[in-house]
């Protein structure tokens, strides 16, 4: 079966778009997806690359198009959503062990469902508990394991790769050393895994 993989970063607003879709999209396509958290502010700080801050007209029209794409897609989304997040490696620092332990596209779809829906910033509680809490984990026990050094690591190994890919920013996809960024070049991905070319 073709492979893609999914590059997220939890905190990235346009990567609800994907999330939210994702899983029915793939299935649809016959597409494998690999779902791969990473920590895309670590990246964009790097390279001075600070697209939203301070820019109230570049914000607003992220919002309006976010609506847009929601409704053509028949997402619910109560926008804007609090932004921007404020403990975003913690977020994904879960999700690494999430997907390790093999519930993290259900603790990631659970984080934006509450974010974008509900009001509440991912990475903090209410949000962060809860979400754990709908993937019948113990929140306490799973926030505790994924704040050790082993798992921080392991988020900034995924980074590091992510970096060496190409990759500057989130949603990312590649297939085959082709890199796609963008919610809208999810297409173009499956695609390209499907039938080498978009």
């Amino acid at each position: 079966m073709p492979q893609i993989d999914f590059w997220y970063s939890i905190g990235s607003t346009y990567t609800f778009l994907t999330v939210m879709r994702l899983r029915d999209y793939a299935e649809s396509h016959g597409v494998r997806v690999n779902w791969r958290p990473f920590d895309v502010r670590r990246i964009m700080i790097e390279q001075n690359n600070i697209p939203f801050r301070d820019k109230p007209a570049k914000r607003a029209y992220m919002w309006r198009d976010i609506e847009r794409r929601s409704e053509k897609y028949g997402l619910h989304a109560r926008l804007p959503a609090p932004y921007p997040i404020r403990d975003m490696a913690l977020a994904n620092q879960v999700a690494i062990l999430a997907m390790r332990e093999g519930w993290g596209e259900h603790y990631t779809m659970e984080t934006y469902r509450l974010w974008f829906r509900d009001g509440l910033p991912a990475g903090e509680d209410p949000n962060l508990s809860e979400a754990i809490f709908r993937c019948d984990r113990d929140p306490m026990a799973v926030i505790e394991r994924a704040k050790t050094e082993e798992i921080v690591q392991a988020l900034e190994t995924e980074t590091d790769h992510a970096r060496d890919l190409g990759i500057f920013g989130a949603p990312s996809f590649t297939v085959d050393g082709e890199l796609f960024w963008g919610d809208d070049r999810l297409e173009d991905a499956v695609s390209w895994a499907r039938f080498g070319h978009v």
